[in-house]
């Protein structure tokens, strides 16, 4: 086999292993990645369509005091994907992993309006307004972006339980009752339930962090269909 052919059919096998990933890429881009929906869902027949259409879980109202003292309900979600934990000020284990990796998710989207986060606070008796402040200066969390939460006991673990299903037990919200969860929730601005990461495992929160960018193309979408 002499050296010019030899040239030549490494250039063809050059050419040709190009080819194909290139139409692999062009593929996976055409079939974008999806994100699961979590939680219940319910099938309804639509009398005006006469369709099938199916009816996501999606978080329940809420009324709670954010770090600043003021007032915050569902409407902050209104076109938000947001992230969700929930965490005490106090705690020394899982809690100041979580709220390092948070603050990853923060600076990676700090100009991004559309995303915000929201730490729910489990032990509402001692982390008040004051406390959640100095907490959240800790950490550097921008107002506006990275909202930590306070309110009625009973009314956080019900959210818990039943908006984010980050417990299996139930309880009350009593003194006796508690709930302690490495979980961060993403949510999309459906206020539908898109993913579960482990806060304290780096490599999860990198998965967060890409997952957003695809809620934020499947918003995109959304509103150019609309």
């Amino acid at each position: 086999m002499n050296t010019s052919f030899k040239s030549t059919l490494i250039l063809g096998s050059l050419f040709f292993a190009a080819l194909i990933f290139y139409l692999v890429l062009i593929m996976s881009k055409e079939k974008p990645q999806e994100l699961e929906i979590y939680g219940p869902k319910e099938t309804v027949h639509n009398p005006v369509s006469k369709a099938i259409d199916t009816i996501y879980h999606s978080l329940k109202d809420f009324n709670l005091i954010t770090n600043r003292g003021d007032t915050v309900t569902q409407e902050i979600l209104n076109n938000k994907i947001a992230i969700a934990d929930f965490f005490f000020a106090t705690c020394q284990t899982i809690c100041p992993a979580m709220s390092n990796q948070l603050k990853r998710v923060q600076d990676k989207y700090q100009d991004d309006h559309n995303v915000i986060i929201l730490s729910h606070t489990v032990d509402p008796v001692h982390d008040t307004p004051e406390k959640l402040q100095q907490y959240a200066e800790s950490y550097g969390a921008i107002p506006g972006k990275w909202y930590f939460l306070t309110g009625d006991k009973k009314h956080i673990y019900e959210l818990a339980r039943k908006s984010y299903f980050l417990a299996v037990s139930d309880g009350d919200g009593s003194n006796r009752d508690f709930i302690h969860s490495q979980q961060l929730v993403l949510i999309d601005s459906h206020k539908r339930i898109r993913g579960y990461y482990d806060g304290t495992n780096p490599e999860e929160v990198n998965q967060l962090i890409h997952d957003i960018r695809i809620l934020e193309t499947e918003t995109q979408k959304e509103k150019k269909g609309s």
